[in-house]
């Protein structure tokens, strides 16, 4: 009995593996939340076409992701309470997918989803260079004749004021 190989599959499975032996610590959490947002995106694509095993399956591989990755990576010595609220937050969204899984319910899902992509978005934001070393964004241009609006120094988006 022979079996057929992807060469996609096998290319996007080493390419994988590449990446993910050359990322930064923080790279991985990210990979991490985009995997996981996108078994989840799966999964729900499963269970409106009624594709119950496939959704299993993806809906394993999200909570797996957030049990064995994100969980699994929180410091609570170090990360203190905001650790302590990631893990209560990633229990709960396992809890969530476990059910939507069980009860065919797509809006936990997006109930999931709606909680993670705001802290996979910061998690991005905080990986961008500069972010981390105190560099200020920069604000906009003004357009050609436009006066720029007076600066108010009290606020935390003045740059450059203390």
């Amino acid at each position: 009995m022979s079996t057929k190989r992807n060469p996609y599959e096998a290319y996007s499975k080493t390419s994988l593996e590449s990446e993910v032996a050359q990322a930064s610590p923080h790279k991985l959490i990210l990979m991490l939340f985009d995997g996981l947002l996108s078994a989840i995106k799966q999964a729900k694509t499963h269970m409106e076409a009624k594709r119950i095993a496939e959704k299993g399956m993806a809906l394993s591989k999200a909570v797996a992701i957030l049990e064995e990755g994100l969980r699994s990576s929180l410091d609570k010595e170090v990360g203190g309470e905001l650790a302590e609220n990631l893990d209560a937050l990633y229990e709960y969204c396992s809890d969530r997918l476990i059910e939507a899984n069980l009860k065919n319910k797509p809006e936990l899902l997006d109930e999931v989803v709606k909680l993670l992509t705001p802290i996979r978005d910061a998690w991005e934001t905080i990986g961008q260079p500069g972010y981390l070393q105190g560099e200020a964004p920069q604000p906009a241009a003004q357009p050609a004749g436009e006066a720029a609006p007076p600066e108010n120094r009290n606020s935390p988006l003045s740059y450059g004021h203390v």
